[in-house]
Parts: structure tokens; C-alpha cells; sequence
């Protein structure tokens, strides 16, 4: 059972959750609304916050924003990351190659969060596409490719979560269970949730590591069919040249 100090932890943790793109600054109140916590408690932990130097606190607009210091633990993430530093000058090669965008990603929790992306394809929206950026798993090929690999509780739990907040969730529970046996017998999936736009992604299972999914994109008027097979070999090949420089560097840093 959680300590208090834990659970003080854990809170203050879904605070800084809370912020997101477009969700800059936020108050008491749309703090207490996103967590689920009480006003008082998420009053208490925002002036902790504050007084550690996570948030700050804008006076005439009675809110708080993420402060500079948040950044240097993505930084620290990012220079630390093994599989960062073997996957980005592979997946930049592919995207030159190509032309079209490549991207790295987990999961966390409902979403997708994009590690790295590299954008060489004509797409506005998809030229936006930055490390930090969630996507929907249950719309995505990320998603869908990483649900492939998903412990059946915690698909279980999920399918749960999109149906009672999807209307359209019968054909998208076809589309993902298509999506499944793509990965299994093929090794990728396909989706285009988005008009004229193709995406493909692979799952990597590297040693001692959680689930990366690797994921390629363009933007084209041509058939989705024929573009997905196009691009599934060059996707497959730089899994495959990622997964053998990982293990040969032994899964840690040079």
C-alpha cells in the first residue's frame, strides 16, 4: 500500500501530467478537473511544486506553467537513451533515402509518445510531428503495431477504456484486430487515419527494454495498398539493422 509520501508523489506527478500543448497554463481549478484531485490538495502540491522549481506561478492569470528546469529531464532522457542514439541516424538515413518521415515511440498509458521524428515528407501536419508528441494508440499504426505486443490484461484494460469513449468503436476494434494479424504474420501494420495519408509501423523488441514501435509516413494520393507493401521492406530492414547494432553494443552505453 502507497505511502503518503508516495501518494503526495504520485499527485504531484499527475500535475505536471496535466500540461500539455495548447494547455499551457492552467489553474487550480482546471488542474483539480484534469486529476481528478481535490482543489485543496492540488493547491498544496502546485505551491510545492512552485517551490521546487517545476512550476511557475503567473500572478495576474491565477495559474501555473511548467518552468525551464522540466525540460532537462527530456534532455537527460534523450542523451541517455541507448536506443535513441543506435535508431536516429539509422531512421534519418531511411527518411533521406525516401523522402517520407520516420518516427520512434512507446507507449504511455492511452497514447503513443514519439521519441524521436524525423520529417522529410511535403505534409504540413506531418512536418509537426516533434519528440514529445502523443498520438491515440487505438487510431495509430504506433498504437496498433504496439498493441500487437500488448499483455492481453493490459489490451483487455485499454479495449475497455476506447470503447466507452469511441462512438465508432466497432469498426475501429475490426480495424485493430486487422491491424494485430498484420504484425504477426507480417511483421508491420498499416493505418491512415488521416486523408491521403499512409502510415506504417513495426514493433522492436530489443533486449532489456520496453516495446519501441518504429513508424514511417507520407503523404500520397496513391493507392494505400500499394504504397504499405512499398514501404515495408525498407521498414523491416532498418528495424532489423537497428535490433543487431543494439544487441552488438550489448543494450548500454559506448
Amino acid at each position: 500500500m502507497p505511502t503518503p509520501s508516495n501518494r503526495s508523489l504520485e499527485r504531484g506527478i499527475e500535475i505536471l501530467r496535466a500540461f500539455r500543448p495548447g494547455s499551457t497554463l492552467l489553474g487550480n481549478g482546471e488542474l483539480a478537473e484534469r486529476t481528478g484531485l481535490a482543489p485543496a490538495t492540488v493547491s498544496r502540491l502546485t505551491q510545492t511544486l512552485v517551490g521546487a522549481g517545476l512550476l511557475e506561478h503567473d500572478r495576474p492569470a491565477r495559474a501555473y506553467r511548467l518552468a525551464a528546469p522540466v525540460l532537462s529531464f527530456a534532455h537527460a532522457m534523450r542523451t541517455g537513451s541507448t536506443v535513441l542514439q543506435v535508431a536516429a541516424p539509422r531512421m534519418r538515413a531511411l527518411a533521406e533515402k525516401l523522402r517520407i518521415n520516420v518516427g520512434l515511440a512507446v507507449a504511455d498509458r492511452s497514447e503513443m509518445l514519439y521519441l524521436e521524428s524525423i520529417r522529410y515528407n511535403k505534409k504540413a501536419s506531418l512536418r509537426s510531428v516533434v519528440s514529445g508528441q502523443r498520438v491515440p494508440i487505438e487510431l495509430t499504426s504506433l498504437g496498433r503495431a504496439w498493441l500487437a505486443t500488448a499483455p492481453p490484461s493490459r489490451r483487455a484494460e485499454l479495449t475497455k477504456e476506447f470503447e466507452a469513449r469511441r462512438s465508432d468503436w466497432p469498426r475501429l476494434r475490426r480495424e485493430i484486430d486487422k491491424a494485430i494479424e498484420s504484425v504477426r504474420r507480417r511483421g508491420w501494420c498499416a493505418a491512415s487515419w488521416q486523408p491521403e495519408i499512409v502510415a506504417l509501423a513495426m514493433p522492436l523488441a530489443l533486449p532489456n527494454e520496453r516495446v519501441h514501435v518504429l513508424n514511417a509516413s507520407l503523404s500520397t494520393s496513391e493507392p494505400a495498398n500499394e504504397v504499405a507493401l512499398e514501404l515495408g521492406a525498407p521498414l523491416l530492414a532498418l528495424g532489423e539493422q537497428i535490433t543487431r547494432e543494439f544487441i552488438a553494443r550489448g543494450g548500454s552505453l559506448a
